[in-house]
């Protein structure tokens, strides 16, 4: 199941356990379970300290656990981790059999000191980028924690259970058997739910920070640019980001990423990150900046308030939010977010095998959504709001070709329907007509572009009618000493690499504006 080349990489990996392993099987006579235990023998086969053996009681059929031996320590998948999920089997194993954790001394020692008894049960799918950020959280805390159990299930492969537990989108986590959470989520942010102190202490932490020369608001590719190119003169930077990487965590795959003909985002945001962490950038993750405050004269100190409580002040500042996906904002959309109602046709597409499905939106990303769906569901049904689609020609043609794929021209979307539980359809207006019609579905795909994230701005700063942060050429903003770069600006064709080129020049604005501009603590004595 594996080749050589893969083999031979693993056994390098391997020679890293430090305690034996067991891979406990439950199997019984399907072809998963053999492709299963095919899997199974060609890892135990790579290390002298990893066991395949066989225990049939798991009710789940096929899934094995990764066990320290001789401990309760161990960690489970009830599927096939390929695809997506492939490095998190190979990282278990490794952290399971003793090879020490990348996280920061301060985050292992919170997850031993968890206090009580934890079984997550983690749904997932192997198509979906989002899953492995959790599964990977989850099962190092089980590594870490004898009290920490996590049961990580591919949708797919057991759709009977997904469908008696209402999972409609991933990643799913339960905890104890109730709702935990939905959507990526980074081992801290798993921690903060479960320590509730968590966000006290890291509010004190940033309270009794000095006045940075930049702060990054926002951890996108234009805030790691604009970080780097501060960082590289010298001057003291910070980012303060809710999620590092942002929207492009949920992209899949990125083939228009200059001189890398491929890639997909969380491997681009894993780079981008240890780059910025290459410099003395001080990164402080998960918090959200609620309000900005301009400095109180020329060359003053610009405040960002977090929701936390704390406060960050900054010589200069680049916003850098980003945006996220659009919503309809039609009755029943958000009563049945994640209940059928999706915006990442990659990870939730799997449950929605052979079901019949709805994508709103014909640019680019609603057809590509639409071309990929078809594969999975019994018939799709796109409807785009325009009297023609928007996406690419060679996109159109594909979609087309496909027999099980309608194509609804100038529809709006007016209603999504759903029985309590979960999505039943949606109502249409043809624009054209002025009829109205009902579609039965059973889930709804929006791809209807981005919205920036510049709610907490307004009344602060010049906003576009789009609500855009209005930039000139050199990223300055209409406040002194503010700039912004990305997708959050008024900056034209939202793609990653204008992103990091517009980063780049805020930072370099931004030390320009420094060197010229008379010191904070003149000011102060004046």
């Amino acid at each position: 199941m594996l080749d050589a080349k893969l083999k031979g990489q693993l056994e390098a990996y391997f020679e890293r356990i430090t305690q034996p392993v067991e891979l406990a099987a439950a199997l019984d006579d399907g072809a998963k379970s053999r492709e299963m235990q095919t899997l199974l023998k060609d890892i135990a086969s790579l290390s002298d300290k990893i066991t395949l053996v066989e225990e049939g009681e798991d009710p789940r059929k096929p899934s094995f656990a990764i066990r320290r031996a001789g401990t309760d320590i161990a960690v489970r998948f009830a599927g096939i981790p390929m695809g997506h999920e492939f490095n998190s089997l190979i990282l278990a194993i490794l952290q399971i059999g003793g090879h020490q954790p990348k996280e920061s001394p301060e985050v292992i020692e919170q997850v031993k000191a968890l206090d009580g008894d934890f079984l997550f049960e983690t749904y997932f799918s192997l198509s979906c980028q989002n899953c492995p950020d959790v599964v990977q959280a989850l099962n190092l805390m089980g590594a870490l924690n004898p009290r920490i159990r996590h049961v990580a299930i591919d949708g797919a492969l057991f759709q009977p259970e997904v469908e008696a537990r209402g999972i409609m989108a991933v990643p799913t986590v339960l905890l104890n058997g109730q709702p935990f959470a939905q959507g990526r989520m980074s081992l801290e942010q798993i921690l903060a739910k479960l320590d509730t102190g968590t966000a006290e202490r890291e509010a004190k932490k940033l309270a009794g920070k000095e006045a940075f020369d930049v702060l990054v608001v926002g951890g996108g590719p234009a805030g790691a640019a604009a970080a780097i190119y501060a960082a590289r003169k010298g001057i003291r930077t910070g980012v303060v980001a809710e999620r590092f990487g942002g929207q492009v965590l949920d992209t899949m795959g990125i083939e228009n990423f200059i001189s890398v003909s491929h890639t997909e985002g969380p491997k681009l945001v894993a780079a981008l990150e240890q780059h910025v962490k290459d410099y003395e950038v001080d990164i402080m993750n998960l918090q959200t900046a609620t309000a900005l405050v301009p400095a109180s004269a020329p060359g003053g100190l610009t405040e960002i308030r977090l929701a936390s409580g704390a406060s960050l002040k900054a010589k200069t500042v680049i916003l850098s939010t980003g945006a996220r996906w659009r919503q309809m904002n039609v009755p029943g959309e958000d009563e049945y977010r994640n209940k059928g109602v999706a915006y990442c046709p990659h990870c939730d597409g799997p449950l929605f095998k052979g079901k019949h499905v709805a994508v709103i939106g014909g640019g680019n990303s609603g057809v590509e959504a639409a071309i990929d769906l078809a594969g999975l569901a019994s018939h799709v049904v796109l409807i785009e709001f325009d009297s023609k689609l928007l996406a690419d020609a060679v996109l159109q043609t594909k979609l087309r070709s496909l027999p099980n794929v309608t194509v609804i021209l100038s529809g709006q979307t007016t209603e999504v329907h759903g029985d309590g539980s979960k999505v039943v359809g949606l109502s249409y207006t043809d624009r054209t007509s002025g009829q109205s019609h009902r579609i039965d579905l059973d889930g709804i795909f929006v791809q209807i572009g981005l919205v920036p994230n510049t709610e907490w701005l307004q009344g602060t700063l010049a906003l576009s009618r789009r609500g855009e942060i209005e930039v000139n050429a050199r990223g300055e903003t209409s406040l002194p000493g503010v700039f912004a770069a990305g997708d959050v600006t008024t900056v034209p064709y939202k793609q990653i690499v204008i992103a990091m080129g517009e980063g780049s020049k805020a930072a370099l604005s931004a030390f320009d504006h420094l060197i010229r501009a008379a010191p904070v603590e003149r000011i102060a004595a004046e």
